[in-house]
């Protein structure tokens, strides 16, 4: 299959009501299901930290897991968060993007397997992603992988830092998982 089949089946499913979020890897059509309540809180506290770093300084552009990309292997996904540097894509278009993101992150659902997740993120950084991001939210880890080097495990004390696309930013691994309020604060 290609992304025009892709395209059609969507269609299809879209006049009939249903609305699937669908990928295209290796010809194959991947039906991805929604994020359970905790990856998806984790991927927009990411998105909210990184961009209020990227879009004052105009690095770049961030997208969520709805942002499609075809891939030079003829792939269609959507990482669940992706940035491409402003040089690489200056104005957005009203299309999928034609390329491969400068970072890729994937966030560990609960229904996922960490194996499928990896071979994903090596595939960008293989197509040319300079950075790729695994959070697992179960095991509290964040993994780097990056075009050269083996991939560095970070943990609750530790601060990930992307120097090749953010020189300066820190996020501190702790302020990805999603507090649990005591019973004071949900007094109001």
């Amino acid at each position: 299959m290609t992304v025009k089949d892709l395209e059609k089946v969507q269609k299809t499913f879209k006049e009939a009501g249903q609305d699937y979020q669908l990928e295209l890897e290796s010809g194959k059509i991947i039906i991805v299901g929604p994020s359970d309540i905790v990856s998806s809180e984790i991927g927009v506290v990411f998105i909210w930290l990184l961009a209020n770093w990227v879009y004052p300084r105009r690095l770049g552009r961030i997208f969520d897991s709805a942002g499609g990309f075809i891939l030079p292997d003829g792939s269609l996904t959507a990482p669940d968060v992706s940035f491409v540097r402003a040089a690489r894509i200056r104005q957005s278009p009203r299309y999928f993007a034609e390329l491969v993101p400068d970072l890729v992150v994937e966030i560990k659902s609960q229904s996922d397997r960490i194996k499928p997740l990896e071979k994903k993120i090596l595939n960008f950084i293989q197509l040319g992603a300079q950075v790729g991001i695994l959070i697992d939210p179960d095991e509290e880890t964040v993994t780097v992988y990056r075009q050269e080097g083996e991939p560095v495990v970070l943990g609750h004390a530790d601060i990930l830092t992307v120097s090749e696309l953010f020189p300066g930013w820190e996020l501190p691994i702790s302020e990805l998982w999603p507090p649990i309020y005591t019973e004071a604060e949900t007094q109001a």
